[in-house]
């Protein structure tokens, strides 16, 4: 489906308007009227973009100013922006590639944070052998918060199976729990805790709950002095700068959002009861559905979700999504459909 303008809680497709309860704006903030006042704002500031390395002789004072405040919201020594989450990824992998570590990537890792040596962390839902021998080795895991096709965070519990002889760097991608999941909406990394880390490094899209252009990476001050040295990191292009000033100054917005969101799900799911064939969790955003043929059920009803194939999944992906800008009354129509 081709449309001619960003959806929101409703999408105009083919000459008619259908609910829309897809895409991963779960904050609403894309179409958000006093959002887009603010960034109309902070564009007349700071243009439109700014094609220039981080490394040139002008900087920009956001950037410090709004690393700064992501480091301190997330709980990590500093941060650094960059123009994609995926550039992010890919960034700490090349740089950690460069040293001796063994790498192992836990199920359905997002690709930007798969390295192309990586071994598969559970081998027929077995922690795998080489990480419970004794042999004293630098290891690198990379996993997803929240992984596709799941609506709870990843149980970090195989942790405490790995062999103390492992020195780990951890590797979490928050790009669908940054802004909804955890106190204030800062995610789950620093609720992950093992004698056995010897580093924690969190990436993320900000363009998910967000609703900004670029990517996002925080850990110690030492890492992320690292990161601003490697060539990849001086010969890319900056995240935007008038999206970080308008992230900055609209706080207030934001947690307005997350209340909305909220009390959106507490409506949805009270006295919803889903029969097998759904995956939710009553505080997440997200409902998939594994039947190929709820996509057309909902069509039917004039609902249009998200669907398309999703790498390591089966058929195609049936995904619901809900905001912080769906009403009440977009909310009943859901549900009517959902328990029928």
């Amino acid at each position: 489906m081709i449309v001619e303008r960003f959806p929101d809680r409703t999408i105009h497709v083919e000459g008619k308007d259908y609910l829309y309860f897809g895409g991963t704006a779960y904050l609403g903030l894309p179409t958000n009227s006093a959002f887009q006042s603010t960034l109309a704002q902070c564009l007349l500031k700071w243009g439109s973009f700014y094609g220039s390395s981080r490394n040139s002789n002008i900087k920009l004072s956001v950037f410090n100013r709004v690393e700064e405040f992501f480091a301190k919201q997330i709980g990590t020594e500093d941060s650094v922006t960059t123009s994609s989450g995926t550039l992010a990824g890919r960034l700490i992998l090349e740089y950690l590639s460069k040293s001796k570590h063994v790498f192992y990537h836990y199920p359905k890792t997002h690709p930007a944070i798969l390295q192309s040596n990586s071994l598969p962390l559970f081998i027929e839902d077995k922690l795998h052998p080489n990480l419970q021998n004794n042999v004293q080795e630098n290891i690198v895991i990379t996993v997803d918060s929240v992984l596709a096709l799941e609506v709870k965070p990843t149980s970090f519990d195989f942790l405490n199976d790995i062999s103390k002889k492992k020195r780990i760097t951890l590797v979490v991608d928050e790009s669908h729990s940054l802004g909804i999941v955890g106190k204030n909406g800062i995610g789950i990394f620093n609720t992950i805790s093992n004698e056995k880390i010897t580093r924690k490094i969190l990436i993320s899209s900000l363009g998910k709950a967000l609703g900004l252009s670029g990517g996002i990476i925080a850990s110690d001050k030492d890492f992320i002095d690292s990161i601003k040295k490697e060539n990849l990191f001086i010969s890319s292009s900056c995240a935007n700068p008038a999206y970080l000033e308008a992230y900055i100054l609209s706080q207030d917005l934001i947690k307005g959002q997350q209340q909305k969101l909220k009390e959106n799900l507490e409506f949805l799911f009270k006295d919803l009861n889903l029969k097998s064939s759904f995956t939710f969790k009553k505080n997440y955003p997200i409902i998939y559905c594994n039947d190929e043929n709820f996509y057309k059920t909902l069509y039917n009803n004039n609902i249009i979700i998200t669907n398309f194939k999703y790498p390591n999944y089966k058929g195609l992906m049936n995904r619901i999504v809900i905001t912080a800008n769906h009403t009440k009354d977009d909310l009943e129509k859901l549900k009517k459909v959902l328990k029928a």
